[in-house]
């Protein structure tokens, strides 16, 4: 090959939904020397590395999948997340981009080469990788958090991340401090109590719990889905439209439809007046900021279990960690063997961007975004990064499935690469003035907002940024399916 073509047409950072998706777009655009790496030794991004007991999609499995992919074989309305994993696996090899995954392959960071007019990858093994077109598909829950608290290295007992959970750990008999009342603390607290002998929570922010409409799905009615799929169409239509209705007018207009928000507060209320008998304990799981400030969290079990006599929540705060246990700030000592760390992810300091990326004129991406704010048109392109997608950006993630997103990004990619082959160009950019009109358009939109009109200052949101930036789109799935079919292609450059 000719020293200055690079090695592949395009490299897509990451082996999940999202990673799969840009590459069965690619394909169909008819690029097929592509390469999807992955510090993983097997795809399905979180749904791979994430197999902690409990864990289920909280988004009606039917709409949280590709459209253009509809599966059949969800056992239930809410299904487990080794479905997810068995769908990931049937789209990656009935698409056929599995052969073009390299796993165990952590990529340290990309640089674009302005003389080759390609990007350069450099993976953690000393490896160089270069491509026409650099695609990141880390998500937004890719890094996880690991807390900052005195003494944890001193503990003695064992230690689990929820993201790197121990298929062969038991908590049978155990006494189990956990740490974390966020989404994922929500699925694993009511699996660990039902053979801890004792089972501590550590709670920093109380969440809204709402019940969980879950049902089985029966065989009958699955064998129905994959004869008439037409029948699933209709079934996905009532789950798109009800998730699709909650966000526009409890999130985007929140500012017309705050009493939807107050409702849903109440049947949280609700929940925990029929779960928990205890005032106390009930004023001590009651958030203090309006719902929809956090993402939505479903459970029937919750609340119940942490009204169990040998499970208990601690809301003073942790003072540290010792050889056996943990001090909390009110003094007092817990005695565990096993600590659970359920403490989330760093979404704007590890993120976005997962890696580092550097672009034209060395202009680094993450540095960018941390002194001139997070922006992308389109949720998609950034100015100063030739031939450079991100998929989980600022603005990109739109309605409350990852697939909306996805979905929309594959329209963007699919008109953006058409022009550049139309005018026989290798390099496309999007331009500042777009950027900007975007970005201001995106903020003026975000006025209506939950995140701007409710009180959501003592929420704690992974959607807010350390400078009170959301990453959210404030549009509707349709709205923003319309404008990657149809933006201005004078928003970009080519050469």
């Amino acid at each position: 090959m000719p020293m200055d073509e690079p090695q592949y047409d395009a490299i897509v950072v990451g082996a999940g939904f999202g990673g799969m998706g840009a590459s069965i777009q690619l394909k169909k655009m008819g690029y097929d020397n592509i390469v999807i790496l992955d510090r993983e030794d097997d795809l399905g991004g979180t749904w791979y590395v994430n197999h902690y007991p409990g864990l289920a999609v909280d988004i009606p499995s039917p709409t949280y999948s590709y459209w253009f992919e509809p599966n059949p074989r969800w056992s239930r309305l809410y299904a487990p997340g080794s479905e997810l994993k068995q769908y990931a696996d049937h789209v990656a090899d009935k698409y056929d981009v599995r052969r073009h995954m390299r796993f165990n392959a952590p990529v340290d960071g990309a640089r674009w080469d302005e003389e080759g007019r390609y990007w350069q990858v450099a993976l953690s093994s000393g490896e160089t990788l270069t491509g026409r077109f650099l695609i990141t598909a880390t998500g937004y829950l890719s890094q996880p958090r690991n807390p900052d608290i005195p003494g944890i290295d001193d503990f003695t007992g064992r230690i689990i991340h929820s993201m790197d959970w121990d298929d062969s750990y038991s908590p049978a008999g155990e006494r189990v401090g956990l740490i974390g009342t966020g989404a994922t603390a929500v699925q694993l607290i009511p699996e660990l109590s039902k053979t801890a002998a004792d089972l501590t929570v550590y709670q920093r922010t109380p969440i809204h719990v709402v019940p969980k409409l879950d049902f089985a799905i029966p065989p009958v009615l699955r064998r129905l889905f994959a004869r008439i799929p037409l029948l699933q169409r209709a079934f996905r239509f009532t789950t798109d439209i009800n998730l699709e209705v909650m966000m526009i007018l409890s999130v985007i207009n929140y500012k017309y439809f705050r009493q939807l928000n107050v409702g849903a507060s109440y049947l949280s209320a609700f929940l925990r007046f029929l779960s928990i008998r205890d005032k106390t304990l009930r004023a001590e799981l009651t958030p203090d900021y309006d719902f929809g400030c956090k993402r939505p969290t479903y459970s029937n079990t919750y609340y119940a279990t942490l009204a169990k006599p040998h499970v208990h929540l601690q809301t003073a705060g942790i003072e540290r960690i010792v050889g056996d246990g943990i001090v909390a700030c009110d003094g007092t000592k817990t005695a565990i063997d096993t600590l659970v760390l359920c403490t989330g992810f760093d979404i704007w300091e590890a993120n976005i961007p997962a890696i580092e990326v550097i672009g034209r004129d060395a202009r680094n991406l993450g540095k960018w975004w941390r002194d001139n704010g997070f922006q992308a048109y389109q949720g998609v392109t950034v100015p100063a990064f030739p031939n450079f997608i991100s998929l989980a950006g600022p603005y990109a993630s739109s309605g409350l499935s990852y697939f909306n997103t996805m979905e929309y990004q594959m329209r963007h990619m699919d008109r953006l690469f058409g022009e550049l082959h139309r005018l026989g160009a290798t390099t496309f950019e999007v331009t500042d003035e777009a950027n900007t009109s975007f970005r201001e358009r995106m903020a003026a939109k975000l006025g209506k907002t939950v995140f701007r009109q409710g009180d959501c200052a003592r929420s704690r949101s992974y959607y807010f940024s350390p400078t009170g930036e959301t990453l959210v789109r404030p549009a509707s799935t349709n709205e923003t399916n319309r404008e990657n079919d149809n933006f201005p292609l004078s928003d970009y450059s080519f050469a």
